[in-house]
């Protein structure tokens, strides 16, 4: 007997954010694209993280791009936004706006901003959880000062706080680790160039950038790699991992927006301190997109 997907399982879009010639968000554009992604197939969105560039944006910014999101997510389709933020106050703040929105789950950071130690982690994602929707914990140790080892992982989940990872820090070793020491957490895939190791190590899902680039060939890799289909999934990744890679990259957001918007879907150009790809970036970027478009990707 099937069981019900959970909201966080699946493949949940890491949604970017187009912004106006002003920079301003442009809420239809985004809309579209949330919708977009559901005919597509796609399990969910996980706006305002890191790709949505939720750094720049204002409170009152955050809470319309959830709302947004909610409203052009059909039934059954997650609305997972990170609630990321300097310290617990914030992100609770972010977390019950989400909740009173309908969001099915929330994405959290750790302290984005201080080195905590585990006692401040276990207090901020209790006041996280506090706010009664399910907590998917983000490791970005790259870009926070704080690293969600799997033990401390296995303490978050032993009291309740969260029901599985976004594990981003690219190390598959620490997939199983976890399985080992928190057998019912959840694993997401968090960066797009791991897909298959950690899917075969377990993972229930992936909040991922590139689908928004190229949406069912993404979704086959994933459920191919799920399924341990490696006669499907191993060619398939390996026609990818030329844009994949740059999940993982300073430049992913201006990377993906890039591909987004030879595809038709529109990304356009980041707030600051982000700026414009680099003449030699931008070339590599575009080539091996415009190759996997020309090979018929999609």
């Amino acid at each position: 007997m099937d069981h019900p997907r959970m909201p966080w399982h699946g493949v949940l879009v890491a949604t970017s954010l187009p912004f106006d010639q002003n920079l301003a968000v442009d809420h239809g554009a985004f809309g579209e694209n949330v919708a977009r992604l559901a005919e597509q197939g796609l399990h969910g969105v996980a706006p305002n993280g890191s790709l949505g560039e939720y750094q720049t944006l204002t409170d009152a910014e955050r809470d319309r791009v959830v709302e947004t999101a909610v409203a052009n997510a059909p039934e059954g389709f997650t609305v997972m936004p990170g609630v990321g933020a300097y310290g617990a106050i914030e992100a609770g703040r972010h977390a019950r706006f989400a909740r009173d929105a309908g969001c099915g789950a929330v994405m959290c950071l750790p302290p984005n901003g201080y080195r905590a130690d585990d006692r401040s982690v276990l207090e901020h994602f209790e006041t996280v959880a506090a706010a009664g929707l399910p907590v998917v914990a983000y490791n970005n140790p790259v870009d926070t000062k704080v690293d969600l080892r799997p033990d401390l992982l296995a303490k978050l989940y032993a009291e309740g706080f969260i029901v599985g990872v976004k594990e981003f820090s690219g190390d598959v070793r620490r997939c199983y680790a976890i399985s080992e020491l928190a057998p019912g957490l959840d694993l997401l895939i968090g960066t797009d160039d791991t897909v298959l190791e950690v899917a075969v190590a377990g993972a229930k899902g992936w909040v991922a950038g590139y689908p928004q680039v190229f949406p069912r060939a993404c979704l086959a890799l994933y459920e191919a790699s799920v399924r341990g289909d490696l006669d499907t999934a191993l060619p398939l990744y390996r026609r990818l991992h030329p844009v994949l890679r740059w999940d993982s990259r300073t430049e992913f957001v201006q990377a993906v927006k890039l591909g987004q918007d030879m595809t038709g879907r529109r990304g356009g150009a980041c707030r600051p301190p982000r700026r414009a790809l680099d003449p030699e970036t931008e070339a590599v970027v575009r080539a091996a997109t415009q190759a996997l478009i020309d090979a018929g990707v999609n």
